[in-house]
């Protein structure tokens, strides 16, 4: 069975770029009928917390994601200690004394020699003497000497030399883990099949490569996705605003909306909404992803938000709208809508008092429109019976003849087909608003 992880570490909200590989990895999970793991890297105490747990999930769960299991990295501080220990006596871990300082010169010089900046264990004698100047030690994985591949999924093979790769670094001084190890123990431990991540991790992988064989584990199949940018190639920054999921759930951004806009973003597919998650499951393949780098637009996913609430029904909506909005209201208003936080103004200049948007020169003809009004029943008729009549009289026509109307009825310049909200707005409100008062 196969075996797929999202791996967030708890120390912030989560945003569309990890939402997308949880949404890649998830959708792989349930394509090829395997398990989906949410695991919490939360070895960083200071900086992790169970709120930012709890919101993760809630954003993953709003997002239409499910897990089998939840795996946290501080329960499991022993197994990587059975592994520290095993690593250790294969002779595959050791201890190192530089400083920040120390690298930081060390790296400079190579450069000046045109070399490329490999960490160089010290000599005997330099060894010698950081242990007798008290220094505290961290430790580092020795990579074994040769060459390191593997097949990714999205790159295709990959290939590294690792005398071109530092020994890197996997305990602090204080004992303390990095990503490095523990990642790689957590997924052997887990029966994690495919690991798919960043493209920033490519040369991780080769490291934990290693790490899987020096504990005489499987090693998983890999896919690495290029990362989201702005529109100018950009990393994401604050002033696309915020890409947090629970801020684009308060501004009104729909789960399904997003999920496609996500899935389909980076692939050879057209972008567009899918019906339901259950046909992203069903289209979803490794093949269809491009090593091109995906461009985030936030136009393009407010569209495809519109579009997905142009053709909603009353039914899948009603649960998230406010109190007094009916399926009348609805039907009048989707396809005018970005977002169901448009609802509530609409619903508003429908039921509520607003001020009409009278100019002087149109104060007269709104006046005899207002007189105009027809009697009986309100009905989609009445639009249309009211603009004839009071084109009839003025000899108005076109833009002159509907934009006074709608600006004094509505408030707006634009908006729903009056012929259907007209009805919402009633008699006395219409009568009201056209001769200039609040209604």
């Amino acid at each position: 069975m196969t075996a797929f992880r999202f791996a967030p570490s708890p120390t912030g909200f989560l945003h569309v770029g990890n939402a997308r590989l949880a949404l890649i990895n998830w959708l792989a999970a349930k394509k090829t009928g395997g398990q989906f793991v949410l695991r919490l890297d939360d070895t960083d105490a200071e900086r992790s917390s169970q709120e930012f747990a709890d919101a993760i999930q809630t954003d993953m769960h709003w997002l239409g994601l499910d897990w089998d299991r939840v795996e946290k990295q501080s329960d499991r501080l022993a197994s990587y200690e059975a592994a520290f220990d095993i690593l250790k006596a294969s002779g595959r871990v050791y201890e190192c004394y530089e400083t920040p300082q120390d690298l930081d010169r060390q790296r400079k010089i190579l450069r000046s020699q045109g070399k490329a900046p490999i960490y160089t264990p010290p000599d005997a004698a330099k060894l010698q003497g950081y242990i007798e100047d008290g220094r505290g030690a961290h430790w580092r994985f020795k990579l074994a000497p040769g060459d390191i591949d593997f097949k990714d999924l999205v790159r295709g093979p990959v290939h590294f030399k690792t005398a071109n790769l530092s020994d890197p670094v996997i305990r602090r001084e204080d004992g303390t883990w990095l990503y490095m190890l523990p990642s790689a123990i957590d997924d052997a431990d887990m029966g994690i099949t495919h690991v798919v991540r960043g493209e920033d991790h490519v040369a991780n992988t080769a490291l934990q490569v290693q790490m899987f064989v020096a504990l005489d584990k499987s090693v998983p199949t890999f896919a690495h996705l290029p990362l989201l940018t702005d529109l100018d190639g950009g990393g994401l920054s604050k002033r696309l605003g915020s890409l947090a999921l629970k801020d684009l759930r308060t501004d009104g951004i729909e789960p399904l909306a997003l999920a496609s806009y996500l899935a389909h973003l980076g692939t050879s597919d057209d972008i567009k909404v899918e019906d339901s998650v259950q046909t992203l499951v069903d289209i979803f393949d490794f093949d269809l992803f491009s090593r091109a780098t995906p461009k985030f637009d936030p136009a393009q996913l407010g569209r495809l938000n519109a579009q997905l609430l142009h053709n909603s029904e009353f039914c899948d909506v009603k649960n998230k709208l406010g109190s007094g909005v009916d399926e009348a209201l609805w039907l009048a208003v989707r396809a005018n809508i970005q977002n169901l936080n448009d609802v509530a103004l609409w619903h508003d200049i429908a039921t509520g008092d607003i001020d009409p948007a009278i100019d002087a020169e149109d104060a007269a003809f709104l006046a005899d429109a207002a007189d105009a009004l027809p009697t009986g029943p309100w009905d989609e008729t009445t639009w249309g019976a009211l603009t004839k009549s009071v084109k009839e009289a003025s000899g108005r026509k076109g833009k002159g003849l509907f934009m006074p109307l709608r600006k004094a009825l509505t408030g707006q310049e634009h908006g729903p087909e009056l012929k259907v909200f007209l009805p919402l707005i009633g008699p006395e409100r219409a009568a009201a608003r056209l001769k200039g008062s609040r209604g």
